[in-house]
């Protein structure tokens, strides 16, 4: 498990004023703009301030237009007030009734003195919150030291409810369940336009607060205030305790179904009008993941929101259209409630083919160790049913290792339902045969390393892992492929460079471009946690798939390419490794999976699943394009010859008595919009090695609508037609020559890759290119140069072992492989 993921999210427990514009873009902070709160205590405030009249005024224009802009406008008659004392011209008189309005909406009076110590006291407006909502308060600043630095204002109640993964083991405990339920308050600022980043250093000012309660009822709350390290009084009364009454949010009732009018669950991306997210990320607990935007609900659950106007996006992964709703939150759709009638736009279960994600985490990375290590099996499936996947494997791994692993048993979830199984396995990261690459471990009956107690005793190379949990039924191979497996970029003069950076992207500006062919006979490295030593477990049966989809699909497919080209038949599997490579939502990366004559995800089991995973019976890709048939004169995808023992049965295989001309169909959709939109132009101008990697507007011919539908023989492009990606599906018929034993796949890259039907001409084995045999021999050497150091004394002699017989396999099928 790397630890890369797109999205560094902060925690506004200390936030500084006016920094509000970047606090909501960050994470989408929500807010719901409440009307200012009247002033209700009399409080004594002190005089008036005497300051200039012009940029007093100038400087209140702007926090009325940031007041409106932050959906409180001040009511119209202190607006009609204001307009009636800017036509005045008795400057003291404005002066003194401009804060004389403005001093009655102030929660909070800041003076700083002469030394720019700061001290607080209350202000006359009523402390008064909405329960899942934003209120904008007044803080009047007098300021007698003429500071221009930014003022701050923190909270203990405010500070962060999670600790993010530090990859332990076994994390220390240092926010408790008990603490993160005191911290229930979240802090914001105005900024930027109208506003400016500091105070203006006039003796007099106004700025706006935002405060954000996530609970209801009486909550008490510390606010405390500065203008920079050292400015706090030394008496302490820059703190101020304040108790808010906090309104509770409404109730809202849903009915969320699925296309064909069945109960579900599904995703909810809740924005008001501002664009502000709902319920606060920064706020949330499992089954709400605070790194997400979105939140999953299910059929008959409720949403709680303060009152105000939402934006929401229905959606339940790729197969289905995003639904755009609009909803009034007040005591009238409290009642009533929203109704969620998802669109799909392909059902591929229907088609007999079942989505799966076998790389998901509960722990690490993006999720928290404090309150609690990782999430449960409850939270996860929530997540798993709202992205449609009819199957996700959920793998404990380094973080959080001793406390996750309770909830492998070596079956399928109780937790699961029919049409959405969910499995706890293994994923081999953090442990010590991580750097020459993680390992994931399906549908084991035991995960703990035969003669370990810890971690740290397991293996140091990846082979002896992979053996084991074959011999245990375990259908097992290499995550996030691509990492270690860098290959130069090209320069303009059609030259190789230099690598690009370790995760993607150039490392240079010198103008160059991504890898972009395949196969490519350039040597990675061979230094990170990808499918490093897959050049050694191909050789050796014990590797059933590489996994794709998130990483560069270049780098990951390259070696696969190689390896198939020297006749091993590992398969391509795909994953999310969620949430590391990517955090938005499971699914991202995904297989599909065919099951003979199933139509029906309700039936589905997961025995066949993972059989039809490791038979090659299935396509990766990120959803947006699919394969509904694939097969070589009338030899499917994955399918066995009849009247062969099953014990003797090769899927995916075709024998031919001599070569020839061969005809292959297939049915293939896809779906983009219309029109490609300012997104996705962003996406296809994106180099291949940055995120996402996999996309279908990377595909899109032109501005067209249309994507290209490749077969690939032996690595090479040799027939080529394009379809209109509308999602209707689409029958295509190809004649491809084949004069000898070679590998067939079909491919729209980079958003779609079938596993191969291997075509064995005269009973020869698939000994294709010459070239990639010696470029797998070359690789061995690089591999080892790379991970011998990492490889124990007492292991080392057998790892040198495996290492040179594959080295001699590649050589002696460089001798007979096809000269090219």
């Amino acid at each position: 498990m790397h630890m890369l993921f797109l999205q560094s999210y902060k925690f506004p427990g200390k936030v500084r004023l006016p920094s509000f514009n970047n606090a909501l873009s960050w994470i989408g902070i929500l807010a719901i703009g409440a009307v200012l709160s009247p002033a209700v205590h009399a409080q004594q405030l002190q005089p008036t301030i005497p300051v200039e009249r012009q940029p007093l005024e100038a400087g209140v224009q702007r926090v009325v237009q940031a007041l409106q802009l932050a959906g409180s406008p001040l009511p119209s008659s202190a607006t009609e007030l204001l307009q009636q004392l800017s036509e005045s011209t008795d400057d003291a008189h404005v002066v003194n009734e401009i804060q004389k309005l403005l001093d009655q909406q102030c929660l909070l009076v800041v003076h700083i003195n002469p030394e720019s110590r700061v001290k607080v006291a209350r202000g006359p407006a009523a402390a008064q919150l909405d329960q899942l909502g934003w209120t904008n308060f007044l803080v009047k600043v007098v300021n007698e030291a003429g500071v221009t630095a930014p003022l701050d204002c923190s909270s203990e109640q405010a500070l962060p409810m999670v600790r993010r993964s530090t990859s332990a083991s076994k994390p220390e405990m240092k926010i408790p369940p008990a603490t993160a339920n005191r911290r229930w308050l979240d802090i914001a600022a105005v900024t930027a336009q109208p506003l400016s980043p500091n105070l203006s250093g006039l003796p007099v000012e106004y700025r706006i607060l935002q405060l954000y309660s996530r609970d209801a009822g009486q909550r008490e709350a510390t606010l405390a205030m500065h203008v920079g390290q050292g400015t706090q009084d030394l008496g302490f009364r820059s703190e101020l305790p304040i108790l808010f009454a906090c309104r509770p949010s409404l109730q809202i009732p849903l009915t969320i179904r699925d296309e064909d009018g069945q109960p579900t669950t599904c995703s909810l991306l809740i924005k008001d009008r501002r664009g502000r997210v709902y319920p606060n990320p920064s706020r949330r607990l499992a089954p709400d993941f605070f790194f997400h935007e979105q939140v999953y609900r299910s059929d008959g659950e409720t949403l709680q929101l303060a009152p105000g106007t939402y934006d929401i996006t229905a959606y339940r992964g790729p197969e289905y259209l995003a639904t755009p709703i609009s909803l009034v939150v007040d005591q009238e759709s409290s009642t009533q409630g929203l109704e969620v009638r998802l669109q799909r736009w392909i059902h591929m279960a229907k088609q007999g083919w079942f989505s799966g994600d076998h790389h998901v985490h509960a722990a690490g990375c993006a999720h928290y160790e404090n309150p609690t290590e990782g999430v449960t099996p409850r939270d996860m499936v929530r997540h798993l049913i709202g992205e449609d996947l009819n199957v996700g494997c959920v793998l404990s791994w380094g973080p959080c290792w001793y406390f996750q692993k309770q909830y492998f048993d070596g079956k399928v979830s109780e937790m699961s339902q029919p049409g959405n199984l969910m499995r706890y396995d293994v994923e081999v990261s953090g442990f010590p045969s991580s750097h020459a690459g993680h390992l994931c471990l399906l549908n084991l009956s035991e995960d703990d390393y035969p003669g370990t107690e810890t971690i740290e005793e397991w293996p140091s190379w990846t082979l002896p892992v992979l053996k084991w949990g074959k011999e245990q039924g375990g259908v097992v191979g290499y995550s996030h492929s691509g990492w270690g497996l860098a290959l130069p970029d090209y320069l303009s003069n059609g030259q190789r460079g230099g690598l690009p950076n370790q995760w993607g992207g150039a490392a240079s500006t010198e103008g160059s471009r991504a890898a972009d062919r395949l196969p490519d006979y350039a040597l990675p490295p061979f230094d990170g946690i990808g499918a490093n030593e897959f050049i050694v477990a191909a050789t050796q049966n014990v590797c059933d798939f590489i996994s794709a989809v998130d990483t560069p699909v270049i780098w990951e497919m390259n070696i696969w390419y190689h390896t198939l080209n020297c006749g091993f038949r590992s398969r391509i599997s795909g994953e999310t490794d969620f949430p590391c490579i990517y955090g938005e939502r499971v699914g991202l990366g995904r297989s599909y999976v065919q099951v003979p004559g199933l139509k029906s995800a309700n039936e589905l089991k997961y025995q066949d699943w993972v059989q039809g995973l490791k038979d090659g019976r299935s396509y990766v890709g990120d959803g947006a394009s699919h394969l509904l048939s694939f097969s070589i004169a009338d030899r499917a995808l994955g399918s066995k010859p009849e009247g062969v023992p099953a014990t003797e049965a090769i899927a995916s295989q075709i024998d031919l008595a001599a070569g020839g001309i061969q005809r292959v169909e297939c049915t293939v959709a896809a779906y983009l919009p219309e029109q490609r939109d300012a997104f996705g132009r962003e996406i296809a101008a994106r180099r291949l090695d940055e995120k996402p990697y996999w996309h279908l507007e990377r595909a899109r011919v032109g501005e067209t609508r249309q994507v290209p539908v490749e077969v690939i023989v032996n690595g090479q492009a040799v027939a080529e037609q394009q379809i209109v990606a509308d999602g209707t599906p689409q029958s295509l018929t190809f004649d491809i020559e084949i004069p000898h034993s070679s590998w067939v796949a079909l491919r729209i890259l980079p958003s779609m890759h079938s596993n191969p039907i291997f075509v064995i001409v005269d009973n020869q084995p698939i000994h294709a290119s010459r070239r990639s045999a010696e470029w797998c021999r070359d690789a061995v050497e690089v591999c080892w140069s790379q991970k011998s150091q990492r490889i124990r004394q007492e292991e080392i002699e057998s790892a040198k072992a495996a290492y040179d017989q594959a080295r001699k396999v590649y050589t002696e099928i460089a001798a007979k492989a096809i000269v090219d």
